[in-house]
């Protein structure tokens, strides 16, 4: 335990260095062969993984350890928490149809919308029920609610509602409030995901030679919420640069967070709960992710269709809200005068969504509050657990 602190750390380079390219060169793909693509494109690594996944896992771990089981192959994924999977599955896919849906592609009202909202209404006690009684839950309610792993996975998941709130908006506003390519607004983000990555190793070797996490935490938790207190004060004519800058605090506040709560996590658990305590953060920081790119759709959508109907004039004013809802490309094929608009209406619905991202860090920064961590020590049980 005493060093995974600098594992962590060399893994943050991979996923820094990851992140760095991908939000660069995928915006390039989209101004030269289409955005599919930027889907396309990740065959080639996902299969390269594989290979890495296949010589590097030690043989002992993963399949192999059917060998040397006694049950059978069918018996183990008897064991398996399916039901539990199945309703959380259906549950985050209904409430992320519900969400953007409704009010964007369908009116609330339409049958779509309201199934899909009772759908998740019906899995999501459903879910809480089986998982309150499976042997081996996918989620494990006894582990949520319990301090301080519940506040720390919670933590996460609001971060990552945030934290992707920001990064799946801010190339909008780079395109659409100052007009730039899709390759620029994609390069933007390359110096974000490079300082995350630069605060990540850094947390990680700091963790490891001083034992500390909660102090990275809550310096995260505090550097995402001034990003979003910064980025919500986007004024009419504010520099490029500093614009870009805006979007480093959320980015260098994961950089932070993260690796110490994945540490802190595994610190006050038993050896037993380790391994579901490090996947069920996994779970809830995904959920988070896709929740970011939900939610903030469904924010920004809506208030964007309320200052369309607000700024846009003109004989074909509903053929201007149409086109520029279906693609941001036309807007530069607009008079100056509409342009402006557009713009105009854009740029107020993405203040809109950003100072929800203040809401969720306000959040995140209080469910810190309760935490308290022991200090890592080296080859010693910390807080009764085995290190």
């Amino acid at each position: 335990m005493e060093i995974r602190g600098t594992f962590q750390a060399y893994i943050n380079i991979g996923y820094g260095l990851g992140s760095a390219c991908g939000a660069t060169f995928g915006g390039y793909l989209c101004d030269t062969l289409g955005w599919r693509w930027a889907f396309g494109v990740q065959i080639p690594p996902i299969a390269v993984a594989i290979a890495i996944a296949i010589f590097a896992v030690p043989t002992g771990l993963g399949p192999c350890l059917m060998r040397t089981s006694e049950k059978s192959i069918w018996s183990i994924i008897a064991g398996f928490d399916l039901l539990g999977s199945l309703l959380l599955c259906t549950a985050v896919a209904f409430l992320i149809l519900f969400l953007n849906l409704g009010g964007n592609v369908y009116s609330w009202q339409h049958p779509i919308v309201i199934a899909s909202g009772v759908i998740f209404l019906i899995a999501l006690p459903l879910l809480l029920f089986v998982e309150s009684r499976a042997a081996l839950p996918v989620m494990p309610l006894k582990m949520l609610f319990t301090k301080p792993r519940g506040n720390l996975v919670f933590h996460n998941f609001f971060s990552n509602v945030g934290i992707n709130t920001v990064i799946f908006n801010a190339p909008l506003y780079f395109q659409v409030v100052k007009q730039e390519s899709p390759s620029m607004s994609g390069f933007r983000l390359a110096v974000p995901a490079a300082s995350l990555t630069v605060v990540a190793v850094t947390t990680g070797f700091f963790i490891t030679y001083s034992g500390r996490m909660f102090l990275p935490q809550l310096a995260g938790s505090i550097s995402m919420l001034i990003g979003a207190v910064c980025l919500s004060s986007m004024w009419d004519g504010i520099p490029l640069w500093l614009a870009t800058l805006f979007v480093v605090p959320p980015s260098m506040g994961q950089g932070f967070a993260f690796p110490a709560t994945s540490i802190a996590v595994l610190a006050t658990s038993t050896q037993a709960e380790q391994a579901v305590m490090t996947t069920t953060l996994g779970l809830w920081r995904s959920i988070g992710t896709i929740l970011g790119v939900a939610i903030s759709s469904l924010i920004l959508q809506n208030a964007l269709v309320a200052y369309l109907e607000g700024f846009v004039t003109g004989q074909h004013k509903a053929d201007i809200i149409s086109a520029v809802r279906r693609s941001v490309r036309v807007i530069g094929d607009l008079t100056p005068h509409h342009r402006l608009e557009v713009i105009r209406a854009y740029e107020a619905a993405l203040r809109i969504t950003f100072i929800s991202t203040i809401v969720l860090f306000v959040i995140v920064n209080l469910l810190l509050i309760p935490v308290k961590l022991p200090k890592l020590g080296r080859r010693r049980s910390v807080a009764g657990v085995d290190p």
